[in-house]
């Protein structure tokens, strides 16, 4: 029979397979897998240079919003890149001006202010955050004037007294601590609620006049520049 062994009178001979019959051992075919699956038996490519991985990484911080050098060696550092190579990356970029911490810092301080409102002294907590050197944070800091903060916080401080509710020392509590939360000094704070709340009302105006905004900014502990306090 057609795909066994038959006997002959010259004994047992090999007949050869009809088409379709499986008993004729056939090659393994390659397993397909489904998209997007790797064989794990299959050769990997050349590892990647470390430094080309490293640009990568910069890059899509970069791409996000501007980044100080510190943030970036974080990313870099996460990723598992050598300190060496995370160097030799950082300061190409410093050389070409792809990152600037100066003018990261003056842009920080310019739209943090401009933006929320923040004063001098939540900035600079923000710019330490990030990495920023401290010179050159106080260098930023400098462009914001105590005229243009004292400015700011009276905007602030007329644009919540629109629909504030309440008894005028409560008012008064509320919005100085929302500019301290802001990072406004209590002499700044203070003064600019007493100012608002005696344009506001009679009540207010005669609550305002009771107020000695330089002993209560004395007794708060008036911070420098830098936000350390002087009392």
């Amino acid at each position: 029979m057609a795909g066994r062994r038959a006997r002959t009178g010259r004994g047992w001979d090999a007949s050869p397979a009809r088409a379709g019959d499986d008993s004729t051992p056939r090659p393994p075919r390659a397993r397909r897998g489904r998209a997007g699956d790797t064989d794990p038996e299959a050769p990997s490519g050349p590892p990647r240079d470390e430094a080309e991985v490293a640009r990568e990484i910069c890059l899509r911080q970069l791409s996000v919003r501007p980044r100080t050098r510190a943030e970036l060696a974080g990313a870099l550092a996460r990723r598992g890149i050598s300190e060496e190579v995370s160097a030799q990356v950082l300061d190409r970029y410093d050389e070409v001006g792809i990152i600037d911490d100066a003018a990261f810092a003056r842009a920080w301080v310019a739209s943090r202010h401009s933006g929320r409102g923040l004063a001098r002294r939540a900035l600079a907590n923000e710019l330490r955050q990030r990495g920023v050197d401290g010179e050159v944070a106080s260098e930023a800091l400098g462009e914001l004037d105590e005229e243009t903060e004292s400015e700011t916080a009276r905007t602030l401080v007329e644009r919540k007294l629109r629909t504030a509710r309440g008894e005028p020392d409560a008012v008064f509590r509320r919005l100085v601590g929302m500019l301290a939360r802001k990072g406004y000094p209590p002499g700044v704070a203070i003064r600019a609620v007493k100012d608002a709340l005696a344009a506001q009302s009679a009540e207010a105006a005669e609550f305002a006049e009771q107020i000695d905004a330089d002993a209560l900014a004395e007794a708060e502990g008036e911070p420098d520049r830098d936000g350390r306090a002087t009392g």
